[in-house]
């Protein structure tokens, strides 16, 4: 009888820790997926907002194409946007692209990097400001502005 007493106890412990298991990899999965859902939201209201508004206001200057969804990307558990800025030279229309890609890191800060240039930080996914952001796209597309 003791026995059996002791497997039922056994067979009690091993299901709670079962259940325990599955509440614990629900709730991991739920963060990464409200993370995810986070970030994207954050990229869509600061990013490609701050991306429509720059291309509105220097069309025929410098052009601003904005690539919001990377298929590689699309489902990814730290999203990132891609867009590059470019103006045509001259007549031979000679088009010096630079493009820069948008990376939310799974500690919520974001920052935008390019080959040959060190990554900068811009801004968090808890703050909806897009000051820092936008100050850095004025610098780029100045920088496209004048050639360099």
């Amino acid at each position: 009888m003791m026995s059996k007493f002791k497997e039922a106890v056994e067979r009690g412990k091993e299901a709670r820790r079962e259940q325990e298991g599955k509440v614990r990899n629900e709730k991991a999965e739920g963060d990464v997926a409200d993370f995810g859902a986070q970030a994207r939201a954050w990229l869509n209201d600061v990013v490609v907002a701050s991306l429509q508004a720059a291309k509105a206001d220097v069309a025929g200057e410098v052009t601003v194409d904005i690539d919001t969804a990377p298929p590689r990307q699309a489902k990814a558990s730290t999203p990132s946007i891609r867009f590059q800025i470019y103006r045509k030279r001259g007549m031979e229309e000679e088009v010096v692209r630079r493009t820069f890609t948008v990376n939310v890191q799974l500690s919520g800060e974001v920052s935008v990097s390019s080959p040959g240039i060190v990554a900068r930080e811009v801004g968090n996914i808890g703050d909806r400001a897009d000051q820092r952001f936008s100050t850095l796209l004025a610098e780029l597309i100045e920088d496209a502005a004048k050639g360099t």
